[in-house]
């Protein structure tokens, strides 16, 4: 979000530099979403025990996305995003 428009920004999601610039509202928006999404999960966290419903919560929003990602974006995403979610998912689940 912060850094779309730097030169590690365009090299971390392949962009060029124009298409950086036309993109930096939706970047910015997907970037606050995702803050959301971790503002979640640090809450779910504090509660400890009484916050695991919010992180099995969180953690199903952020699989979610990156499926959607994923599908609609760039594959990567499954990886990068929904896998380590999975994973978290499922240690919870497991804890």
């Amino acid at each position: 979000m912060f850094w779309w428009n730097t030169p590690r920004g365009r090299r971390a999601f392949g962009t060029t530099p124009e298409f950086a610039a036309q993109s930096r509202v939706l970047a910015a928006n997907q970037g606050l979403y995702n803050g959301f999404l971790a503002a979640g999960l640090l809450w779910g966290l504090w509660l400890g025990i009484a916050g695991r419903p919010i992180v099995l919560f969180f953690l199903g929003c952020v699989i979610a996305a990156g499926a959607f990602g994923a599908a609609t974006a760039n594959r990567r995403i499954l990886f990068v995003q929904a896998l380590p979610a999975t994973a978290a998912l499922l240690l919870t689940l497991l804890s």
